[in-house]
């Protein structure tokens, strides 16, 4: 069996789920998924769980996600990314300007409360938005909190005939919708807004620049190269972690609660610099909540 973290480079026009089946049939591995997942148009990190790894995916889509791409100001759209039909356009005035938007982008940081976009996933009634939006109907959405790290511009603006934009970045908590983003930041600008280019640059402390797509870890695996594979370890990177001493792995092994000197929640414990356990603050013990020991 093979066990680990893929750090996969996704390509545009594929699903997240897409991306897991090529890789089952690439790797003749059943037990594979992935942590975070990414719509079909946009490009980057997919973290992908293989073997025992699968285990930790849950800490891998709580990880904070950074991305780069694009605004359009003027016109908005169905699905509020570049893939929908237009649906409002509003005129760009000459008094928009760099500070204005950096202004706007500013105030959308911190804790931010969104409301997910009809076609989403999301599911309500026991049916997913994107079902309802399909049939034409428009139902109300339940809110979520998200928390936006950073949102700034990248690039100057950028102005057409009708219609300006500019890059972007942003590092955003699990949950956050960037499309949603764009279209909140053109309202405080009092313009119509689509996202129209998003690519995840890190997840799960996985980077692009290190990321390998499907045609290559293809090659690497024929070739019985299996350097794309990344230690369990970097599943739970995100995670508060403590060293463990050898009576604290043994009482581990039987599931039992052990003592650690700590405030944190949820624990990555390590022995020898493997991961070996998650464990769950009970008041002032700690509880095995997976066991990642052979």
């Amino acid at each position: 069996m093979i066990n680990g973290i893929i750090n996969l480079k996704k390509e545009a026009g594929m699903t997240s789920h897409d991306a897991v089946f090529k890789l089952r049939k690439i790797l003749h591995e059943k037990k594979i998924g992935h942590g975070g997942t990414l719509d079909p148009d946009v490009t980057g990190v997919l973290p992908i769980a293989v073997g025992k790894a699968t285990r930790v995916i849950e800490f891998m889509t709580e990880a904070g996600k950074v991305y780069e791409g694009e605004v359009t100001l003027g016109f908005s759209t169905t699905t509020e990314d570049a893939s929908g039909e237009m649906v409002e356009r509003t005129p760009i005035t000459d008094d928009l300007t760099q500070e204005a938007v950096d202004t706007a982008m500013q105030t959308l940081t911190g804790q931010i409360i969104q409301v997910p976009p009809m076609y989403s996933a999301v599911k309500v009634n026991g049916k997913k938005l994107y079902e309802y939006a399909r049939a034409g109907e428009t139902i109300e959405r339940p809110e979520r909190h998200v928390v936006i790290k950073e949102f700034v511009r990248t690039s100057p603006l950028e102005f057409g005939d009708e219609w300006v934009r500019f890059s972007f970045k942003v590092a955003c908590s699990k949950g956050t919708y960037v499309r949603t983003l764009s279209v909140d930041l053109g309202k405080r600008l009092g313009l119509a807004s689509h996202m129209s280019r998003l690519q995840r640059t890190a997840s799960a402390g996985l980077e692009l620049s290190e990321a390998y797509n499907l045609k290559e870890i293809q090659e690497m695996f024929e070739n019985d190269d299996l350097s794309f594979l990344l230690p369990i370890e970097y599943g739970v990177s995100d995670l508060p972690s403590v060293e463990l001493s050898e009576d604290d792995v043994a009482e581990i092994r039987f599931g039992r609660f052990i003592k650690i000197d700590s405030q944190k929640e949820t624990l990555a414990a390590y022995y020898d610099d493997k991961v070996v356990a998650i464990l769950e603050r009970r008041e002032d013990l700690y509880k095995p909540r997976k066991v990642l020991l052979s």
